[in-house]
């Protein structure tokens, strides 16, 4: 993890892994290509997180092969409980609150596998979600402020995100109280 308690892409694509595997048992090959499938529509392909091999959560014993060994026989792959603790740790990390691509993959991955926690922590995933997008929303409104008495088009540009990001703000409201 990066000093502020975020995911670095490594730890993104151990979370789409072990996330995919609580749900249940998977194939090496139909694990490798979820992951790729969900992370490469989310971020674009990406070599940074792609690079994380399957077989590294093999060796850190937070997957296991029920027969086979790996990818060459394409061996059924199941979490263990080491890998149930960190996909917890990695499911409850912060995020950042600044927009970007790996910050738009780790907040998909929190409501792809969000329900894997239990009720407390999905309060508490919700809001730090919620409060992420409060200070993303803040800090646009400064910089439309500072900017407001300029030529050109990016206050139009800011008020378009601006009107997108309450609009999802208001969404992660209702999902907070659904939550309950």
């Amino acid at each position: 993890m990066y000093a502020d308690k975020t995911l670095t892409p490594k730890e993104a694509m151990r979370l789409c892994a072990l996330g995919t595997l609580a749900s249940g048992p998977q194939r090496y090959s139909a694990l490798a290509n979820a992951i790729r499938h969900f992370i490469s529509h989310i971020t674009g392909p990406s070599l940074d997180v792609m690079a994380t091999s399957v077989e590294l959560l093999k060796v850190e014993g937070l997957v296991e092969a029920l027969d086979g060994v790996g990818m060459e026989d394409d061996a059924l792959l199941v979490i263990t409980p080491d890998g149930e603790a960190e996909l917890k740790t990695l499911l409850t990390a912060n995020i950042r609150a600044q927009a970007s691509e790996m910050n738009k993959l780790i907040v998909a991955l929190k409501f792809r596998f969000l329900h894997l926690l239990d009720k407390t922590d999905q309060r508490l995933q919700a809001d730090i979600l919620a409060d992420a997008a409060e200070n993303e929303l803040a800090r646009l409104c400064d910089l439309r402020q500072y900017h407001v008495g300029d030529s050109g088009h990016l206050v139009q540009w800011l008020d378009h995100d601006i009107a997108a990001l309450e609009s999802h703000l208001a969404w992660l409201k209702e999902f907070q109280a659904k939550i309950g």
